[in-house]
């Protein structure tokens, strides 16, 4: 009997890996030819498998696209997540800990960003890839208004409201993920992080420092 539970794990462990390896190999596709130019072929070529492997998982490139979609935003998520654990001390210190997340290498990347682009560029022909960025979005929009809420509160910051730094705040990132995707060469993840600190600095002074001070800060 443990011998059968063993294979049975030993199977569904397998099964997990190489579902991940052709997500991963999705992500490949799509970052160099796009949604409507990624076959199935292309996606078992990448991992260096059969597309009946391909059908075996997933049964249609829309299943595929799906799963990738619903990958890419789990894997965010769970990143948002453990960078607001790791800045519970305060609403700013969390603030902060959320947008340098979104410049981080591991988020904000040319491979990675091709692939969110690619599916915000087809949402509104596919509604579930609205649905699962819908989501991701209105969860980040949340929390993000949420702490900047609580900073206006603690201030007594009257010269804006949370939803107008959230708006603002978030606009930045997106704007700041497409200049690296679409100028990679010359981005500077230093100056990206620095024109947001710059802004926090200005709307919330008694919270943030402005990036010319953090070595220097006021005696």
């Amino acid at each position: 009997m443990a011998q059968v539970v063993k294979a049975s794990a030993g199977r569904a462990e397998a099964r997990v890996k190489r579902r991940r390896q052709l997500i991963d190999a999705t992500m490949k596709c799509i970052g160099r030819k796009g949604i409507g130019g990624t076959t199935l072929a292309d996606v078992a070529r990448e991992a260096g498998l059969s597309q009946g492997i391909v059908n075996l998982h997933f049964q249609s490139k829309d299943n595929l696209l799906r799963e990738t979609l619903e990958s890419l935003a789990g894997e965010y998520r769970a990143n948002f997540e453990r960078a607001l654990e790791r800045a519970s001390e305060s609403p700013a210190a969390g603030l902060l800990a959320l947008m340098e997340l979104d410049l981080s290498p591991g988020i904000c990347q040319p491979a990675k960003l091709a692939v969110w682009f690619a599916f915000w560029g087809e949402v509104k022909s596919r509604p579930t890839y609205r649905r699962i960025c819908d989501e991701i979005d209105r969860y980040y929009d949340t929390v993000v208004e949420r702490l900047c809420a609580e900073i206006i509160e603690d201030g007594g910051y009257t010269h804006v409201t949370a939803l107008q730094a959230a708006t603002a705040l978030t606009a930045m990132t997106n704007g700041l993920w497409l200049s690296c995707l679409i100028s990679p060469q010359s981005w500077d993840r230093r100056q990206g992080l620095d024109a947001i600190r710059s802004y926090l600095s200005q709307v919330f002074p008694d919270h943030f420092r402005s990036p010319a001070n953090r070595e220097h800060p006021p005696e």
